[in-house]
């Protein structure tokens, strides 16, 4: 097991870059896989700042993994990878196994039905493209069950955050330039780049 010996981001990224993505995508879920380099660079901010290590986290929406593996590599007491799609969840149930990690547990539910409280949701919610405002439900399920929620979203979303989320405080960690793979029907490039901010929303 890796657990407390990634040294580094670029370390981090390069195991992460090893696991198994979408087979299968669904457009109207709009699913892609998290790039390896934009997971480790955000997770790697947050372990650096106390933010993951000894944390029970939700990976909602969790598709395959990237970003709940990364918080157990890095040292998460607990993770719980949430997705309705069960076979994207087999997918991430793989890449678990890979490293032989403990202290993770998988549900195969929709976010909403997820209602075990944790002391932070990380989230790549929907943008929105195929169904308006599908990121709500990603944001209502985190909002039940955390105070810190770590999110992504179109680098416009700031103010909507802030209206959504009463009684949090959004903060914008990141402007990323956010690399989409050819993986759904309506994607017409091999790769295209989306600006989206990772924010922090807390209560």
């Amino acid at each position: 097991m890796l657990l407390n010996k990634i040294k580094s981001k670029k370390e981090l990224a390069k195991i992460l870059s090893e696991l198994e993505g979408f087979k299968d995508a669904d457009y109207k879920l709009e699913q892609y896989k998290t790039d390896s380099e934009t997971a480790a660079y955000v997770l790697w901010f947050l372990h650096m700042n106390n933010e993951v290590k000894g944390k029970a986290i939700a990976d909602l929406g969790c598709g395959s993994g990237i970003l709940g593996i990364g918080c157990l590599l890095l040292g998460a007491k607990k993770v719980y990878f949430v997705d309705k799609d069960n076979s994207i969840l087999s997918v991430a149930k793989n890449n678990y196994k890979k490293f032989k990690l403990n202290n993770g547990a998988f549900v195969n539910n929709d976010v909403s039905e997820f209602g075990i409280k944790v002391d932070a949701v990380i989230e790549n919610p929907p943008f929105g493209v195929k169904k308006k405002h599908a990121d709500r439900a990603f944001l209502d399920a985190a909002m039940k069950v955390t105070d810190t929620i770590y999110s992504f979203h179109k680098i416009e979303s700031k103010n909507f955050l802030r209206k959504y989320c009463s009684g949090f405080r959004v903060e914008k960690l990141f402007e990323l330039d956010f690399v989409l793979r050819k993986t759904l029907k309506f994607h017409k490039k091999n790769k295209h780049y989306v600006k989206v901010g990772f924010f922090k929303i807390s209560r």
